[in-house]
């Protein structure tokens, strides 16, 4: 059976009413004394039996009920338990001719609306007002507590959601501590390698460098023994330094002197044969410690280009600094992988080394109170940019520059 539409008529809209009545007359005079009584028209389908009332609750839909408690082969009561059993928030009100009191109280109690005698029909549209407007509001309740429900189940499947995400999240961060752990125990290996191998090293290169210095005495300075004596030197370095990256110091010992920048660039171009360009220009610096710069740079762009005859150094003055640029012509470094470049043991696919190199030239030259940055190279490749400042004019204490930056230097 179809629920009847309990909402209030909106303006315009007519008051469905199923009157259950066998008497005309007494039919008639409740249209009259509903008719212009109420904020709505009355649409008023009247019904004699059982049947016919059963038959119209069904189809007309009402708002609400009006019914004789006494008929002749029917009664109110039946009717109320019948509409009850329909919508039990119909309401239901009693018009009758007579009614004993304890008969009123007891259909009351059942569940009737109200019960209006038909000595007292002036009441009647007062109470249809209130009974529609008590069923308004109780379907409007319902229907705000359906939306609570609604809400509330939604709220329950996003709270299990989140609740979701966050076991999600827990198992990633439980694998990203293990990540963690294993990359720390990577690189504690990798330390631990760089400090037994840097070790290892020293102490043949160390003789090496003796029996170079011995014969360089005893062949009366040879300039093949001393290319040899100054190449082990940089290597001795480069093993040092590799033992402090190990223990997570950046580079030591730098000895500040007056030097000439030009002279240390020419020697490293003619060491490994790339042409090298740099006026004589004087700064204050370390000249083992930029030879190093140096040499890591070129040897680089010599591993990645395949040929000194693709690699050069060309150095200028530039308003209160020196620029020496190391131009390759090989594959260039891509955008993404540029800013990563001078991070410790990082390496490209055509390093070939341990990724120590550029992080020690960066190291070297902001101790020197300069800069390093690379650049695309017009026509393909790269060029390391090396900013030295020149000296003030006002300098001439060479002493005083002789430190070593060892507090400042630290990772």
């Amino acid at each position: 059976m179809t629920a009847p539409d309990r909402s209030l008529p909106t303006p315009g809209q007519p008051l469905r009413i199923l009157h259950l009545e066998d008497n005309e007359l007494d039919h008639e005079l409740v249209i009259l004394h509903l008719e212009g009584d109420l904020p709505w028209p009355v649409e008023v389908e009247r019904a004699e039996d059982e049947p016919g009332f059963l038959e119209a609750l069904r189809g007309h839909r009402p708002h609400l009920v009006l019914s004789d408690y006494a008929l002749p082969s029917y009664d109110g009561l039946s009717a109320f338990h019948a509409t009850h059993a329909f919508d039990p928030h119909l309401p239901f009100i009693i018009v009758t001719g007579a009614m004993g009191e304890e008969v009123a109280v007891d259909t009351l109690r059942q569940g009737v609306t109200d019960y209006i005698l038909k000595q007292r029909l002036e009441r009647l549209a007062p109470s249809v007002k209130r009974a529609i407007a008590e069923a308004d509001a109780r379907e409007r309740r319902e229907r705000a507590e359906q939306e609570v429900r609604e809400l509330n189940l939604s709220l329950q499947a996003r709270l299990e959601e989140v609740e979701r995400l966050r076991r999600i999240a827990e198992a990633q961060r439980q694998r990203l501590e293990v990540q963690a752990r294993q990359l720390e125990e990577a690189l504690n290996l990798q330390k631990t390698f760089l400090a037994e191998t840097s070790h290892e090293l020293r102490t043949p290169l160390t003789a090496l460098l003796g029996y170079l210095r011995r014969a360089e005495r005893e062949a009366g300075g040879s300039q093949t023994l001393q290319d040899a004596q100054r190449v082990a030197e940089n290597m001795t370095r480069l093993v040092n330094d590799l033992l402090q990256l190990s223990r997570g110091e950046l580079v030591q010992g730098i000895e500040m002197h007056f030097i000439n920048v030009g002279n240390l660039v020419r020697q490293v171009g003619r060491d490994y044969g790339v042409k090298a360009q740099a006026p004589d220009v004087e700064i204050i610096g370390d000249p083992g410690r930029l030879t190093q710069v140096f040499v890591n740079l070129v040897s680089n762009a010599i591993r990645v280009c395949g040929s000194p005859g693709l690699v050069q150094i060309d150095a200028d003055v530039r308003g209160g600094h020196v620029e020496i640029c190391v131009v390759d012509h090989g594959p260039g470094i891509p955008d993404h992988i540029k800013p990563r470049i001078f991070d410790k043991f990082y390496r490209g696919k055509e390093a070939g080394s341990a990724g120590l190199g550029l992080t020690i030239a960066q190291q070297v030259t902001h101790a020197h109170g300069g800069s390093i940055d690379v650049l695309d190279t017009p026509g393909g490749g790269a060029t390391f940019r090396v900013n030295l400042p020149l000296p003030d004019e006002d300098e001439d204490d060479v002493d005083d520059l002789q430190t070593v930056g060892t507090g400042d230097l630290r990772a």
